[in-house]
């Protein structure tokens, strides 16, 4: 499997590390649209969220679990954003689920 992201969980591609435990890793992105753009993937390989099923939606409970502290280690007080994109039409770029954490300045409004 040609994943970039599951290079970064292997520790074959250097990440800037932010959580992790045996479920989930947390890393910088490398070109953040926020002050804060943190990424927040499973570790086992879950293409995206049409992939989500019975056998592997713990995962995403964790991740829910961890993202609220991850966003207060940060010091996202005062809100932030969390986005998931879906195939090639709703923008995913990279074949493995993660959601981007945002913040740090007065996000745009988008859909609501």
């Amino acid at each position: 499997m040609d994943c970039v992201f599951c290079g970064i969980i292997n520790g074959e591609i250097p990440s800037n590390k932010v959580y992790e435990d045996d479920l989930v890793l947390a890393f910088r992105d490398i070109n953040p649209e926020a002050p804060v753009h943190i990424l927040v993937v499973p570790k086992t390989h879950v293409s995206s969220c049409d992939s989500i099923d019975a056998d592997n939606s713990f995962l995403i409970s964790k991740i829910f679990e961890m993202i609220p502290q991850i966003a207060k280690k940060e010091g996202l007080s005062n809100g932030y954003r969390v986005i998931t994109n879906v195939g090639e039409d709703g923008g995913q770029s990279v074949k493995h689920l993660h959601f981007h954490i945002l913040g740090g300045k007065k996000l745009p409004v988008h859909l609501c």
